[in-house]
């Protein structure tokens, strides 16, 4: 079984997420998020009915299938009310909830389904590394410690 994880930001928050890449890779994970490559960004004027819909929905569809692929999802979070995002970071999140793959949130918990008890939160990434490289899979997903 493959172990692939996407990770879910703010996309203001690209190049922290991409300096990760390469401890995720160390510890035999294989991430699957195009977007940190840098080539999704969205303005707020692409999102209108001006914009591209060919480009917004390619933004979406490989997000999505980067996302369907993966068995773990690492959102980063933020403080609560402490910015004014687009939010497809949290649509990821109830995504990969919905379909129990492990959810990881590094960060504070910013509404209430980060409480939830199958979500694993970690103040910082270097703790979720720990828990990334114990993981163990079996046949039918992932067993967490």
């Amino acid at each position: 079984m493959s172990r692939t994880i996407y990770l879910a930001a703010r996309y203001s928050r690209r190049q922290e997420l991409a300096a990760h890449i390469p401890a995720i890779e160390a510890a035999e994970w294989e991430v699957t998020s195009r977007w940190l490559r840098g080539d999704h960004q969205v303005s707020d004027d692409s999102l209108s009915v001006e914009g591209s819909p060919a480009e917004r929905e390619r933004f979406a569809r490989e997000d999505w299938g980067d996302l369907r692929i993966a068995k773990v999802l690492m959102a980063f979070s933020e403080p609560p009310r402490s910015t004014a995002s687009r939010g497809g970071r949290h649509v990821e999140f109830g995504a990969a909830l919905a379909w129990n793959l492990l959810v990881i949130v590094i960060g504070p918990r910013e509404n209430v389904f980060h409480c939830l008890p199958q979500v694993r939160v970690f103040d910082d990434f270097e703790q979720s590394l720990t828990l990334l490289k114990s993981l163990q899979f079996t046949h039918c997903g992932v067993a967490v410690p």
